[in-house]
């Protein structure tokens, strides 16, 4: 069990208390005077994530009022706290039912996270009491794999290079009793992942396709793929330097893929799952792909190199058409990918951006981002701007022209992939925190994925 969390609450429990800036005043109506005065000395209104120790009599913290919007999604209610606090063990005083509570432990969890590969802090956390009415499982199981997705991303290029991140899935998928398997380097070619292996041929670093499967084949197929871009120069056409900076992350979408392979796995869900994740370099150097090169793909579409910097939809469109294939196709597929800076205009930083033709899909999606606090938005796969990819001497261009339209675009492309008998949903993610806010910490993140697993959840478990 992490340490922000423990299951014996010892003598010292310290109570939090949510409260609204409603319910406030009526707590305060049944405490004693002193108490009334401390409060109201504090200045504290119950402004969301905001937190006021109150003292006993001889001076010792007893309780701790913790400011809550009912309007916020409950996951957020302590994830504030979860940073504030001092050391020692707290427990959530409360009639809210155990569903409320356990998704308030998640967020708890969730704010504690800390990064410290390469600057260790031996400074000890607030521990959160779970008592045996939560579901403790579900909450170790989302801090967990959210854990993971940032702990990967946050992780520095030298460190997560294609055979590190290979690495990464080889271990969960030991941890999970799944089977694993990579095919690397010039074998790319000759099992027929040739954008892969254009890709990431420049690097030292030898590309590879990443796979995972786990569960019953008497199952219904998930299939997940993962963008697996460790580091992205863009290629001949070289990023700046500012928008080089973070490309660390460019791997997000592998990340994304392996921690919701996690979060099915643990929680034991009955299907088949297959992970597909492309690991590569897009590096500089004489073997590197150029503008104007044209690439053959898994599927046989000729593709024509616009743009070396887009290179994460050369990666996705083998392992898309990969997983089409075969007599059982998956009961959904879904891709993540931190794919375009034109989502990121669209929707900004803290959404993640999707893309799907399956309007029931994205209402079971929809639903469960807003249950869980995991904001998605629907963009169109307009059909029209399929004629931006249009290429004189190839099947299809990796990407347009044009300034505008360019996550719609990329989505397109990457449904010539897909074989249209598929349910498909395309995740276009920051994988980044800009800011930090409560329970989300500047740095890696997960985006989008929570959600979609509780429509994973839903859809297989009935």
């Amino acid at each position: 069990m992490r340490e922000c969390f423990v299951r014996d609450p010892g003598d010292q429990a310290t109570a939090l208390i949510p409260v609204t800036s409603d319910t406030l005043s009526r707590w305060l109506e049944g405490q004693p005077q002193r108490v009334r005065a401390w409060v109201e000395a504090t200045g504290f209104k119950a402004k969301s994530h905001s937190v006021c120790s109150i003292p006993d009599e001889q001076g010792q913290v007893q309780s701790v009022l913790v400011g809550v919007d009912e309007d916020q999604a409950v996951v957020w209610t302590l994830a504030g706290a979860a940073r504030k606090l001092t050391s020692g063990v707290y427990r959530l005083d409360t009639d809210r039912d155990a569903a409320w509570r356990t998704q308030a432990s998640v967020g708890w969890g969730l704010g504690a996270y800390r990064f410290d590969r390469y600057k260790p802090s031996d400074k000890p956390q607030p521990a959160l009491y779970l008592p045996d009415d939560v579901d403790a499982d579900e909450i170790m199981r989302q801090v967990d794999a959210t854990a993971l997705v940032r702990d990967l991303v946050n992780t520095p290029a030298q460190d997560m290079m294609p055979e590190h991140l290979a690495e990464a899935a080889r271990m969960l998928a030991d941890a999970y009793d799944a089977e694993f398997g990579t095919v690397e380097g010039d074998a790319l070619l000759d099992e027929r992942y040739p954008c892969i292996h254009a890709v990431g041929r420049a690097s030292q670093h030898t590309p590879r396709k990443v796979e995972l499967t786990w569960g019953s084949r008497k199952h219904p197929v998930v299939t997940l793929v993962g963008k697996g871009v460790c580091f992205d120069s863009g290629g001949l056409d070289i990023k700046p330097a500012g928008g080089m900076r973070h490309m660390k992350k460019d791997m997000g979408g592998a990340a994304h893929a392996l921690g919701l392979a996690q979060l099915i796995m643990s929680a034991k869900l009955p299907v088949r799952l297959r992970v597909l994740i492309g690991a590569v370099e897009n590096a500089i150097s004489g073997d590197a792909f150029r503008p104007g090169d044209v690439l053959a793909s898994r599927k046989g579409l000729s593709i024509e190199i616009e743009n070396t910097d887009a290179e994460g939809r050369l990666v996705l469109c083998d392992l898309l058409t990969a997983a089409c294939e075969g007599k059982k196709k998956p009961a959904v597929l879904v891709d993540f990918a931190t794919l375009t800076g034109a989502a990121r205009v669209a929707v900004g930083t803290e959404i993640a951006a999707c893309f799907t033709d399956d309007d029931a899909l994205f209402g079971e999606l929809q639903e469960s981002a807003v249950e869980s606090g995991d904001p998605v938005w629907r963009l169109p796969l307009h059909a029209p701007y399929r004629s931006g990819l249009d290429s004189q001497i190839a099947d299809i261009a990796n990407c347009g022209s044009s300034s505008y339209g360019g996550a719609i675009t990329a989505a397109l492309f990457l449904k010539e992939f897909v074989e249209p008998d598929v349910p498909w949903i395309h995740f276009d993610i920051m994988a980044w925190n800009t800011r930090t806010r409560p329970g989300r910490p500047k740095g890696g993140e997960a985006m989008g994925m929570r959600a979609m697993f509780e429509v994973i959840r839903k859809r297989f478990s009935r």
